[in-house]
């Protein structure tokens, strides 16, 4: 009879919120992950998804992989046969190695996201890629890219937001493209649901937070530029735009002035579908101020992200609401917040001048192309989550591409793996975890003993470095090494102990206030509206008033985004997750299926040239005319088949070739 043990950790999932954990063992054994009650965040309760996750798959070694696996069958079977860990690196290392003396480490593409955010297991297998110069399928081209370089060629940088306990001086919340209520569930439920000042949501979709709002701006998706100029026409007819702000600290109004006088809000009401006095209404709030924006990534997955992007980021600069207490905007809150220098976590110093990176975009293309030897693929699951999916997936059954896979589970993409590796699930090691939304340090801390043979990314790595005769030192640095190293950046004298014992601790102590030195990070040190840098980046000169055209001949735009049941692909496994989950649905307006004659619960088809799904209809008010949702992230393994990515033709936004997976156009009939 053991001990009874309650460690504190935290959750690194891909979420606005980095929970506190608590996990509980009793003296039989029983393993209980509940949510911290003495974390502000938390609140003594985890999101469903994870409750039923951490609780579930991820202690199950039945589901969980335990041993690295070689393929014994066809690529895409899910045939294969246990090794143990000196023959699956030693094979791996010498065909890598024979890779780069014969074809060049370009040859070798290496693809990941957010898995796990936690800073080492997210971060230092770029140690090793980088160190052999394999060409990185950039991970923020199929979601967010096009985002954050807009925001760098305004302000500077994309990455410190405002400091979320600032909002007790805000008199206005607008989030513009985001769904807290599934993406940050506490965040929704006590950081907006507790604050008196009233909210806007900008978004096509009626979710929870938009139903909560005091104010609704559901427009036709494509139509944010369009709706950003709308409400700058009343604020600057309202005498309500900062001059002396913009005159201090910006360059370029000008050519965005004038066009506003043709941007009335009865023509936003035309374009948009958003009422000209629900424009007139929330702009006026949000220009009053002192207004937060937390401007999400899903109004940029858009063939003109950067263009909405650079719209809407008007409106903080414009009104002034910038760099003074309860006002900003956000995108997402980076560890170079907190001090953390991410050259160091990623060695990039190893990096050679020749190496290059693709967008997922053209994933499926250079999986075809001959030139490619080989794809390792951590923290994500390409063959679900990646654009143009049966043409990738085809790509993945090439006999000469060496493929390995490190994940926690048997994942569609591992079946089509040469070598499966098993990793570690964040419940096994120690790291640091830094919440892209609230100022914070967090620890967390190892609660169990890893699940068979199972490793954490970053001892996997330093494995396979080993194996291939590699000797820098950064590739062998230990977690304990590295993670007083970090807490030593972000906060001098800090140790882990002390943060365990914590669990994890504001950070700054006191708020911060986004831009009070106005010092902006740009060419000019002022915030840049217009200009020739946005020219060199294939933009226009100026942002604009954009609007993309609606569908023709009967289609509806496609709306795809994440589930409340789901992070990404993470969860996708879990029975009581897929009980929950339903059958696979998509949601349209009543006028949408009555046109068509299609009965709530009907099988329909929902296609385009790309591919099509089968799926059951489900009729909602919640979903504007002229729009069909569904959700992202369904495994094959699980009967699917086929997912929505099976109609993503992977085209480009305007921006960093990053996504415009909210531009597709489908059509629905019968099946």
């Amino acid at each position: 009879m053991r001990n009874a043990a309650t460690i504190r950790t935290t959750c690194p999932r891909d979420c606005y919120d980095a929970c506190g954990i608590v996990v509980k063992t009793s003296t039989d054994g029983t393993i209980n992950v509940v949510g911290d009650p003495e974390h502000d965040v938390s609140r003594g309760a985890l999101c469903g998804k994870c409750s039923i996750g951490y609780n579930g798959v991820w202690r199950d070694s039945n589901v969980r992989l335990t041993r690295p696996l070689k393929r014994t069958g066809a690529k895409g079977a899910g045939s294969f046969a246990p090794v143990s860990w000196e023959q699956a690196l030693g094979d791996i290392a010498d065909r890598l190695n024979a890779i780069r003396k014969r074809d060049g480490a370009a040859a070798i593409l290496q693809t990941h996201y957010t898995g796990t955010c936690s800073l080492i297991a997210g971060t230092f297998p770029l140690r090793f890629f980088n160190r052999i110069g394999a060409t990185e399928v950039d991970p923020d081209t199929v979601c967010n890219k096009a985002g954050h370089v807009a925001l760098q060629l305004m302000y500077g940088e994309s990455t410190r937001g405002f400091d979320p306990r600032t909002i007790d001086g805000s008199n206005c919340v607008m989030i513009w493209g985001a769904n807290p209520s599934v993406s940050a569930p506490h965040v929704h439920q006590y950081w907006l649901g507790e604050s008196r000042a009233p909210k806007i949501v900008a978004d096509p979709i009626r979710h929870e937070t938009a139903a909560a709002a005091d104010i609704h701006l559901q427009l036709y998706p494509g139509t944010d530029g369009a709706l950003a100029f709308a409400m700058l026409h009343v604020i600057a007819a309202a005498g309500l735009i900062d001059r002396t702000f913009l005159g201090a600290h910006a360059q370029g109004w000008d050519e965005i002035e004038c066009q506003l006088p043709a941007c009335t809000p009865a023509w936003g009401e035309a374009i948009t579908g958003v009422s000209a006095q629900l424009i007139e209404r929330a702009a006026l709030l949000y220009a009053t101020g002192p207004s937060l924006l937390w401007m999400g990534q899903g109004f940029q997955r858009q063939t003109l992200g950067g263009n909405a992007m650079r719209a809407v980021g008007l409106l903080p600069a414009a009104t002034g609401n910038i760099g003074k207490y309860g006002a900003g905007f956000l995108y997402l809150n980076g560890w170079d917040t907190r001090g953390i220098d991410a050259d160091y976590l990623t060695a990039a110093h190893l990096k050679p001048a020749s190496a290059r990176s693709i967008s997922h975009m053209d994933l499926a293309h250079r999986l075809e192309s001959p030139e490619t030897k080989a794809i390792l693929t951590w923290n994500n699951n390409i063959a679900v989550s990646s654009p143009e999916q049966q043409r990738l997936r085809r790509a993945l059954e090439r006999e000469d591409l060496l493929q390995v896979t490190l994940d926690l589970f048997q994942t569609d993409t591992a079946n089509y793996a040469d070598y499966v590796l098993p990793a570690a699930s964040f419940l096994e090691f120690d790291d640091v975890v830094m919440s892209y939304f609230n100022a914070s340090i967090s620890a967390q801390v190892k609660a169990v003993p890893a699940i068979g043979e199972a490793l954490p990314n970053q001892e996997i790595f330093r494995r396979l470095a080993a194996a291939m005769g590699l000797t820098d030192p950064e590739l062998f640095e230990t977690d304990a090494e590295m993670i007083a190293t970090l807490l030593d950046q972000a906060k001098p004298g800090l140790i882990f102990d002390t943060l365990a014992r914590a669990g994890t601790i504001p950070y700054p102590a006191e708020p911060v206030v986004q831009f009070e030195r106005h010092d902006y990070r740009t060419p000019s040190g002022r915030i840049t509206l217009s200009g020739s840098a946005f020219v060199d980046a294939g933009l226009p000169r100026a942002p604009f008033a954009s609007a993309e055209a609606r569908p023709a001949n009967g289609e509806l735009r496609l709306l795809s985004p994440a589930s409340k049941w789901l992070m990404n692909s993470s969860f996708g496994n879990d029975p009581k997750v897929l009980k929950q989950l339903g059958e696979d649905a998509a949601f349209v307006h009543p006028d949408e299926a009555q046109a068509r004659g299609i009965a709530e619960g009907a099988r329909v088809r929902v296609g385009n040239s790309t591919g099509a799904i089968t799926v059951r209809l489900s009729v909602s008010a919640d979903v504007p005319r002229g729009v069909l949702l569904t959700y992202k992230s369904r495994w094959a393994a699980n009967g699917v088949g086929s997912n929505v990515n099976a109609l993503n033709p992977g085209r480009k936004a305007d921006l960093a070739e990053s996504c415009a997976v909210h531009s597709i156009n489908v059509s629905v009939a019968p099946a």
